[in-house]
Order: C-alpha cells, then structure tokens, then sequence
C-alpha cells in the first residue's frame, strides 16, 4: 500500500498556486522557455503580469520550432500594440484565432502543463500551475472547443485580417440531409448525378471545416449550425 501510494502524485504535485507579478511572469516564460512541441493559448486583452511585447520566451519557442496555436479576443486587436504583436506573431508561422470573447485566461505547453489565472479581490496577481492531470485534460478541452469556434486571421497586403471560413455551398447540403436519411455514397452520387469520389471529396472537406473525425460527429454539427433541419 504504501509503494502504491508513493507512486500516486499528491494533491500539491498536480496543481500549484503562483503569487506575486514576478513569479507568475517568471513561470508564464519558463513554460513557453520548456515547451517541445506546442503551445496553445487563450489571450485577452488584460495582460496579468506578461504583455505580448514582452514576451521574449514566444520568439524564443518559436526559433526551436514549437508550434503555437493562440485564441485572441477581438479586443485585442483594438489595443495600441494588438495589430503589431499578432502582425509578429503571424509573422512567425503561428497560428491565430479569433473571438469575441474567451472564457479565461490560459497557456497549456505540450498538453503536459497549464497556466490560468486565479481571479481574487486583491490586487496581486495569482495563478494556477496544472501538472498532467484531469484538470488538465479539461483545460485542454476548453482550448479545443475555443479553437474550434474560432475564426483565422491572415496576415496580408492590408495587415491582419479575419478569414471566415468557406460555408457549404447547396450541393454539400443535399449530400449532407442524404447522408443523414442513410444513404450510401454511392447512392447519394447517383441520385445528384454526381461522381463518387466528389461526393467523399466534399464530405471530406466538410469534416475539415468543422474540425471533426467522423461522420457521426458532422452529422451532430450539421444539426447544431443548422445545415439541415431536425426530423421529429
């Protein structure tokens, strides 16, 4: 019992709480400074101890080749240094979405490490350090969810802009309510008049526009964006 209990991380070596301006600053960068692979974030535009020009630690990540995938309010882009910072940011080969709004605050490094705010009536700034855990994976998920939502922005000849992505046209429609009667490919090609492998090629580009895996799970976006009607 007791190998097995020291085996099981305690409670204080899964989430730690960071205090003061320097320190959650000092951890916001050694998270970017010790990340492999990725980075995801949720930003707004009130920075809690780090703004986004002095966040040297993300150029740094970036020149080893850790991918970032970021979430700004739109806000952000209202702020004196907004257009610059995303503008370096996209300049960087990041990758940059857009919301009206985030749920909070949050920096995850390689799915292994999270940093979101506490929010608390006194004026000194805390935060919350999650080591791999399910809280973890939640925070994960929110991050995913965001994204998902998310519109890209595109670096351009005019500066930052927003790219709404490409809506299913009437032919994808028609394929999508079929698919969704319980017709084969095959059937759905031949009752449009339609080849096959456009039908599997649309049907795949539909499932690359709403981030999904499976044609189950189009078929519950396609009800939840209203692409088809519901059948009572």
């Amino acid at each position: 019992e007791y190998r097995a209990a020291a085996a099981e991380p305690a409670v204080h070596d899964l989430v730690e709480v960071v205090t003061g301006a320097g320190a959650v600053a000092q951890r916001f960068l050694q998270l970017q400074l010790g990340a492999s692979a990725e980075v995801c974030a949720l930003v707004t535009d009130k920075p809690v101890a780090v703004t986004g020009m002095e966040n040297d630690a993300e150029e740094q990540a970036t020149g080893r080749g850790v991918r970032y995938r970021v979430v700004v309010e739109r806000s952000v882009l209202d702020l004196p240094t907004g257009i610059t910072e995303l503008t370096a940011a996209l300049g960087r080969d990041e990758q940059v979405r857009v919301v009206d709004r985030v749920p909070t605050k949050l920096i995850v490094a390689d799915r292994a490490l999270a940093l979101v705010p506490l929010t608390a009536r006194s004026s000194e700034p805390a935060a919350l350090v999650v080591h791999a855990s399910g809280l973890l994976e939640l925070l994960c998920g929110l991050f995913e969810a965001v994204w998902r939502d998310a519109l890209p922005l595109r670096l351009g000849v005019s500066g930052v802009t927003e790219q709404a992505p490409d809506g299913p046209d009437g032919t994808d429609l028609e394929i999508l309510s079929l698919l969704l009667a319980g017709l084969t490919d095959a059937s759905v090609a031949k009752q449009l008049d339609l080849g096959l492998r456009t039908v599997q090629r649309r049907v795949k580009r539909l499932m690359e526009l709403t981030g999904v895996t499976t044609r189950l799970q189009l078929g519950w976006h396609a009800y939840e964006r209203d692409w088809v009607a519901r059948k009572h």
